[in-house]
């Protein structure tokens, strides 16, 4: 019977589960794919690449929900059960309800796991991944960087600025002001180019400037003009804020480690700062520390057992239980941001769920063993 009981919780609460996860990620995705398409037109890369990178962008999203999906899945699948009257047949039967609590601690054993698998290998991965998909991929700045009547500068270091487009492809007034980094690679020697008109090459990879100068200022502040009648720019090879450097989220658990211990080999920017290793502690923390907390919130829920429909603040319970997790959600994710602090600091916010899920266990037992006594 036990077996049976087993199988159909199990499966009531992961169907919930992943629901309850879908129905999310997808609100989520759409909106955050909707904002994508600003960087589509910002950055000059094709809608298809940006497609990929918003899928690749989903373990993201998983990873934020899968505690919050668990929370809500667990209270409907008591709230459900207790409605339709399956509790009090379990417990007319004779079942001890810890065995119900037991169940939902196994379940958020492998939650966890789920949690871990996501934090830990797969998001970085694909969030590096994506990076890369960025960078490899080729601009198409004829739609993008050249845009009437508006200052663009989504390459770092440089703003470029089109008066008018001609229905052959040409263009007016053309303004480009490089800060030294792009065009000249020399920081501090920026330089201004202005061109009556311009069209971009055949192959897209050249801006052709026609009858215009180049204001060019030399490390002594002193400003040259070079006057010109064709000029190119080469636009292959040029790459977006997007894709300027990869950030410590993107960055694989190993690399993060072996920077910790002193091995920068394969980390960008593993500089040994104090801010920046207090920010690689605190990724770390998250993607190690944020998944003991999901047992916790199974346990918060398991206290709707104790809870009878015939009081009177019954239907109460679901909303204060639900608040209560949803607060030690909150909670782990604003702690972990001062994990990474002192050593101290780190082993107060993985001891918090260690001591918290004994205590809150040992809290049922007594509550349900008082329930049986009357």
């Amino acid at each position: 019977m036990k077996n049976r009981i087993y199988k159909y919780f199990f499966y009531e609460l992961i169907r919930y589960f992943a629901v309850v996860l879908f129905a999310l990620t997808a609100i989520i995705w759409t909106i955050q794919a909707v904002n994508f398409l600003d960087l589509v037109t910002d950055d000059g890369h094709a809608f298809r690449i940006y497609f990929f990178y918003s899928i690749l962008t989903l373990p993201k999203i998983l990873t934020k929900l899968i505690p919050f999906s668990f929370l809500i899945a667990s209270i409907l699948t008591i709230l459900k059960m207790e409605k339709d009257n399956e509790l009090i047949i379990l417990w007319t039967s004779g079942l001890n309800k810890i065995y119900i609590v037991n169940l939902i601690f196994k379940i958020s054993i492998l939650i966890v796991i789920m949690q871990m698998l996501m934090s830990i290998i797969i998001n970085p991965e694909t969030l590096n991944y994506s990076r890369k998909l960025l960078k490899d991929s080729e601009l198409q700045f004829a739609s993008s960087l050249l845009k009437e009547k508006e200052f663009n500068d989504a390459v770092e270091g440089l703003t470029i600025f089109v008066g008018n487009k001609k229905a052959n492809n040409i263009y007016e007034n053309i303004f480009i002001r490089d800060d030294g980094r792009v065009l000249t690679q020399v920081a501090g020697n920026a330089s201004t180019i202005f061109a009556k008109s311009g069209y971009i090459s055949d192959d897209e990879k050249n801006l052709v400037l026609l009858n215009g100068n180049i204001q060019k200022q030399e490390g002594n502040q002193n400003i040259s003009i070079i006057n010109f009648q064709k000029t190119f720019i080469n636009l292959s090879g040029l790459s977006t804020k997007t894709i300027s450097e990869p950030k410590i989220q993107e960055t694989s658990t190993i690399d993060i480690i072996s920077c910790l211990s002193g091995n920068s080999l394969f980390m960008h920017n593993c500089d040994g700062s104090k801010k920046f290793y207090r920010d690689v502690k605190i990724e770390l923390n998250k993607r190690f520390g944020i998944p003991f907390y999901i047992p916790l919130l199974g346990f918060i829920t398991c206290f709707l057992l104790s809870s009878k429909r015939d009081k009177k603040n019954y239907y109460s319970y679901k909303y204060i239980y639900f608040i209560i997790g949803f607060i030690i959600l909150v909670t782990s994710e604003i702690t972990v941001r001062y994990s990474g602090i002192s050593l101290n600091h780190t082993i107060l916010y993985y001891m918090v769920p260690i001591i918290s899920l004994p205590f809150i266990y040992l809290l049922l037992i007594r509550i349900f063993k008082y329930e049986n006594l009357n």
